[in-house]
């Protein structure tokens, strides 16, 4: 049981890693009209995207202020005697908005 915890640990701070950074990496603010077309590219890449923000007015008149990592689901299967894999089964961004 010990011999699979070093790897599954590497994998998952490894997989965190890369799926922590690259939404932050692209949180640039930008102009109203382009907060719905980042959202989509979020979801386009496999994200679910959780849109921040006060207020009732359209999302077309907001501005992206951050995009920040959320929650990455995964499970761990080790089944048939072989090397532990981890799949990654859900992404989140959290996109804070300024209306």
């Amino acid at each position: 049981m010990s011999t699979y915890l070093v790897p599954v640990l590497a994998v998952g701070s490894v997989v965190a890693a890369t799926l922590g950074f690259t939404p932050a990496a692209t949180a640039d603010t930008t102009s109203s009209a382009q907060v719905q077309d980042r959202v989509r590219n979020l979801e386009a890449n496999g994200y679910h995207v959780i849109v921040n923000r006060i207020g009732a007015v359209p999302l077309s008149t907001c501005t992206i202020t951050s995009i920040r990592p959320g929650q990455t689901f995964s499970t761990v299967d080790s089944r048939g005697g072989s090397a532990p894999t981890e799949s990654i089964t859900a992404k989140t961004v959290i996109v804070d908005v300024a209306c």
